[in-house]
């Protein structure tokens, strides 16, 4: 085994998930991940927690999603029904799964499957069906000190269009970093972030749309996103910090392809009013876009703003846990709002779905907080280069 598989085991255990002795953990290890699983097995042994293990397979998924659809349809035959809103399955309460992580102090997800488009053929209203049904396991599941990660998979490396051992190598820089130093260098940002109201984002292109959208910070609590459960942190790689917005007003051009659904989406444009969707086009998997935003009536409201700040991370790769950590980026996310990010006692925006998008802000755009311009250009006001 590799021994930087064993070091992204203890980075996960240690730094991010500060498992304690005697701690019940759940540990979803996807089909190409075995070997992190095993490292982090016995990472979790040496540390003496309780260990439950899920085999999270976007494979069985779609097995499982397939056949209520053809059960559904089967229904719908026999019963001479023409509705074509009764095509979604109706999925039973996942009251085990639920109660598993109401049980569970910790839950970490071993990504790493052997197909990125495995779910890719199965119906949005499926999709869009199932992720209601599962709400309140994804409560449960973020109640927990949970945290995401990836073990470099050649499925992984192919959608990044990366060599392997390129990739693996491209993962390991990311995940294995100086935690600490980077939490010291993003702090900063969370500072003023917390002491803003307004944040404006404003990029100026020939070859795209312009973006101009402004969103209210005011009460918000930003999170110093440094991989750790410690910093209200929950994925390895991170590097980002980011707070929950609301009252969009503006448009805003996403340029940075993404998977959304297991469909390729490019060149995505939203246009908000009064903190809602009501414009938006894709150039490609438009429909894709259309079925997240249409999930709830939360789908259409920001849900979190992301500022990438990890340099470590220096290529787009088609996976938004990293893509949404690299410098020079700024992402949103429609639908749900973290709760680390809101005022005890207070609601923020809620969603079965929350879906990143991201903007390469390396040229011709800034970042304002009350009026007061804190990057520009992919610089920051306190790093050598910024210019006024």
């Amino acid at each position: 085994m590799d021994e930087r598989v064993r070091e992204h085991a203890d980075v996960l255990v240690d730094w991010s998930a500060r498992v304690d002795p005697g701690d019940h953990v759940v540990v979803s290890v996807a089909e190409d991940a075995h070997d992190l699983g095993v490292a982090v097995a016995e990472a979790l042994g040496e540390r003496g927690a309780a260990v439950t293990t899920l085999y999270g397979s976007e494979e069985m998924t779609r097995a499982y999603l397939k056949g209520s659809e053809a059960a559904t349809e089967n229904a719908r035959d026999e019963d001479g029904l023409d509705d074509p809103d009764s095509a979604a399955p109706g999925f039973p309460d996942p009251a085990v799964d639920r109660a598993l992580f109401e049980a569970a102090d910790v839950y970490l997800r071993l990504g790493g499957g052997r197909n990125t488009a495995a779910t890719a053929d199965v119906g949005r209203r499926t999709r869009r069906a199932y992720a209601r049904t599962r709400q309140g396991v994804r409560e449960a599941r973020m109640d927990t000190d949970w945290v995401s990660t990836v073990h470099p998979t050649r499925s992984l490396a192919q959608q990044a269009g990366m060599a392997y051992g390129e990739y693996r190598d491209f993962v390991y820089d990311a995940v294995l970093r100086d935690w600490e130093a980077l939490a010291g260098e993003m702090a900063e940002m969370k500072r003023v972030l917390d002491s803003g109201e307004e944040v404006r984002l404003r990029t100026e292109r020939e070859d795209a749309p312009d973006t101009d959208v402004t969103m209210s910070i005011a009460g918000r609590t930003a999170v110093n996103s440094a991989a750790s459960v410690a910093y209200d942190s929950h994925n390895l790689p991170s590097g980002e910090v980011f707070t929950a917005p609301y009252d969009a007003e503006g448009e805003v051009f996403f340029d940075v392809p993404m998977t959304i659904d297991a469909t390729r989406v490019r060149n995505v444009r939203l246009v908000f009013e009064a903190g809602e969707v009501v414009e938006f086009a894709a150039d490609s998997g438009e429909e894709a876009l259309e079925s997240v935003l249409e999930t709830d009536p939360g789908a259409r409201r920001l849900g979190e703003l992301g500022i990438g700040m990890n340099r470590g991370i220096d290529r787009f790769t088609d996976s938004i846990l990293f893509d949404e950590k690299m410098g020079d980026t700024v992402h949103l996310a429609v639908g749900r709002a973290y709760d680390a990010c809101l005022p005890d006692g207070e609601c923020g925006n809620e969603s079965a779905v929350h879906v990143d998008m991201i903007s390469d802000v390396s040229a011709n755009s800034r970042l304002e907080i009350d009026g007061e311009v804190v990057q520009r250009n992919g610089t920051f006001r306190w790093e050598d280069g910024f210019e006024a």
